[in-house]
């Protein structure tokens, strides 16, 4: 099995805001995962990445809020998806003044 692409979508939510959603199935976990997926999914506000959930290879699943990072204990795409999605509006509901 080659990688399959599962998900590619951007959204907009304004003209300085915008969700990047990649999500691809993979014949064998990337290094440092346990599961056959890699992905890629970041907010962007005026140019900067505020919120960014990924897996890179050798460094697992993790999630960037701010300036920090930690470890994201990924259990579904599904899932994965509501957590992002949940992590910009607590983004937005925080910064609104921004």
């Amino acid at each position: 099995m080659k990688a399959v692409p599962l998900l590619r979508s951007r959204i907009a939510f304004s003209e300085a805001a915008f969700a990047e959603l990649v999500l691809w199935q993979l014949p064998r976990p990337v290094a440092g995962s346990t599961h056959q997926f890699k992905y890629r999914l970041a907010y962007v506000v005026d140019g900067a990445c505020v919120v960014r959930y990924d897996n890179e290879v050798g460094k697992g699943d993790h999630r960037h809020f701010g300036e920090k990072e930690s470890a994201y204990p990924f259990e579904t795409p599904d899932k994965l998806i509501a957590d992002f999605q949940r992590d910009i509006a607590r983004w937005n509901r925080e910064n609104h003044h921004s």
